[in-house]
């Protein structure tokens, strides 16, 4: 077999490909992607070569790690058959090409232990599943508390807003600096950081994934207060020590979701108590994949860019 994909060759040398795929087992399932989603975090620092080394990584790769499809061809030994629709966080199956994310193809091969089922009526916001399992991640767990600011009015400040209101909590505060991201909100709060005079926050997460926030986060939290790094940060991060010592705080850092959170999140998003409506602004074909790209990572109109690989057949 082979796909059509998405070949990341190196920074900002990107095209639509063919690749072999690797033969599938008895534990694995085929998938036809219909929809995969473009990070504008991990992702744009693949495209932009500023992704700090770790094991795996190189070129050329398929990105992607949000996608959503059908199943093919499903093994004798797993749990799946031909149909199910299923959410795919990547996969490393590609011939010639690395697989570190793996999801922006037009088929997959993977393991049927890393797909999880989705609701069949989910489009496009089906891709998006691991993103809302990242903010769910940040979020549960012992000790943790929900936040009452958060920094980005981006998809993950969006989904960690409604996942607060989802828990029963009050409403968050929200900031982001681009009159064009404050619309959209559900139930909260948007403003302007200077317009927000508290500086009595129990619990900030930044989503924005910008280095320079910590320090004004640090001033904003109660004494006690805990600020959650919930982004991803290419840079190294600092802070000055004198506000964070007479604050006493704490800093935590959110790392991506686990399965038990995309089962929780599938749950959340199945029984209507979370929304993943009006995350999705721009959709493409995957032939226009260099110009989706540059759109997905440039443009501050633009929350969530979906590849739409029906499209591409």
């Amino acid at each position: 077999m082979d796909t059509s994909a998405i070949i990341l060759n190196g920074p900002r040398d990107l095209s639509l490909g063919s690749l072999g795929l690797a033969e599938p087992g008895p534990t694995d399932l085929v998938v036809e992607i219909d929809w995969s989603g473009i990070s504008t975090g991990t992702e744009k620092l693949f495209w932009t070569g500023q992704m700090p080394p770790f094991p795996g990584m190189g070129y050329p790769l398929v990105p992607g790690y949000e996608a959503a499809g059908e199943v093919v061809e499903a093994g004798a030994d797993t749990p799946f058959q031909t149909g199910d629709r299923v959410f795919v966080p990547g996969a490393a199956c590609f011939e010639g090409a690395r697989g570190l994310f793996g999801g922006a193809a037009a088929r997959i091969v993977t393991d049927a232990s890393r797909v999880a089922r989705i609701d069949s009526s989910l489009g496009p916001e089906g891709a998006l599943l691991a993103l809302a399992a990242t903010a769910r991640h940040a979020m549960a767990g012992i000790d943790k508390r929900v936040p009452d600011l958060i920094i980005g009015h981006g998809v993950l400040g969006r989904l960690l807003a409604r996942l607060t209101i989802a828990a029963g909590a009050p409403a968050p505060t929200v900031w982001d600096t681009d009159p064009a991201r404050r619309g959209g909100a559900m139930g909260y709060e948007v403003l302007d950081p200077a317009d927000d005079t508290r500086h009595d926050y129990a619990s900030i997460y930044d989503a924005s994934g910008a280095a320079g926030t910590l320090d004004t986060a640090i001033t904003r939290i109660a004494k006690g207060g805990e600020v959650v790094l919930a982004g991803f940060y290419p840079e190294p991060l600092s802070f000055a020590f004198p506000p964070a010592f007479m604050k006493e705080a704490r800093i935590r850092v959110a790392a991506e979701w686990t399965p038990d959170d995309l089962t929780a999140t599938r749950a959340l998003i199945e029984g209507g108590a979370l929304s993943l409506a009006g995350l999705v602004t721009h959709i493409a074909n995957p032939a226009d994949a260099r110009a989706a790209y540059a759109t997905a990572f440039d443009d501050p109109a633009c929350l969530k860019m979906i590849l739409d690989w029906k499209a591409a057949a």
